[in-house]
């Protein structure tokens, strides 16, 4: 596979801390990589790091140019989307509002529409609650409207943090159902940061383990889903 994205010697850090310690990696174009660790170790900051909202220093290669340095609105419109944790929808504007604030570094108004209505076939229950301010939707449905928002951008890469936070089972395992169902259908991909470990090495093709801002551990996921130490720190058995 070709490489969509790599990363070399990666450092950030927060003012006179420093969070990644030389991190490298890749993701392929069309896969699903995954983050693992423990809360503090450095995911979330990657994530940052990757879309420009923070300090940082080394290689960030997209599509084979590189893109460390440049603002958040360029790797934006380079076709990177970011869905922080805790979903970040704007509480109230309307289901459809924030779908079109998702789409705002575009220009073709017919591929927007054709995109709004896409939306609606993957999230069937955001199409019933077009209308309705994103701030009085269920937790799950906030979270599924922050992915379809994000795929307003027609991305090639999406990063998702913790997108099963504070959700109920039932709605966990739907929306990463849509998940594969968007990375297989729409060719999107994905680098995901996941507190659910088996989900997330379900879902992805790759897996990278952190700890302390450095990768411990890397290779497919069936790999890592036998690895000894990450089955009993991070699958429970």
């Amino acid at each position: 596979m070709t490489s969509l994205l790599e990363v070399r010697g990666l450092r950030a850090s927060y003012g006179a801390v420093q969070a990644l310690h030389g991190l490298d990696f890749s993701l392929d174009e069309g896969g699903v990589t995954t983050l693992l660790g423990a809360n503090g170790a450095g995911k979330t900051t990657t994530l940052r790091a990757l879309c420009a909202m923070i300090r940082t220093s080394g290689d960030i290669l997209f599509e084979g140019r590189p893109i460390a340095g440049r603002s958040t609105e360029d790797v934006v419109r380079l076709g990177i989307a970011h869905v922080p944790q805790g979903r970040g929808t704007f509480a109230r504007f309307s289901v459809e509002e924030n779908l079109e604030l998702g789409a705002t570094t575009r220009r073709d108004k017919n591929g927007i529409r054709d995109d709004m209505d896409r939306m609606f076939a993957t999230f069937p229950i955001l199409e019933k609650r077009r209308t309705q301010q994103a701030g009085t939707l269920s937790g799950g449905e906030q979270q599924m409207l922050a992915v379809a928002r994000a795929l307003m951008l027609r991305p090639r890469l999406m990063l998702l943090d913790e997108p099963s936070f504070g959700l109920a089972p039932l709605v966990v395992r739907e929306l990463f159902e849509t998940l594969a169902r968007v990375n297989r259908e729409q060719k999107v991909s994905m680098l995901i940061v996941e507190q659910n470990a088996d989900l997330a090495l379900d879902l992805a093709d790759q897996a990278y383990l952190i700890e302390t801002g450095r990768i411990v551990l890397s290779g497919p996921s069936a790999a890592l889903r036998q690895d000894e130490g990450v089955r009993k720190a991070y699958l429970g058995y």
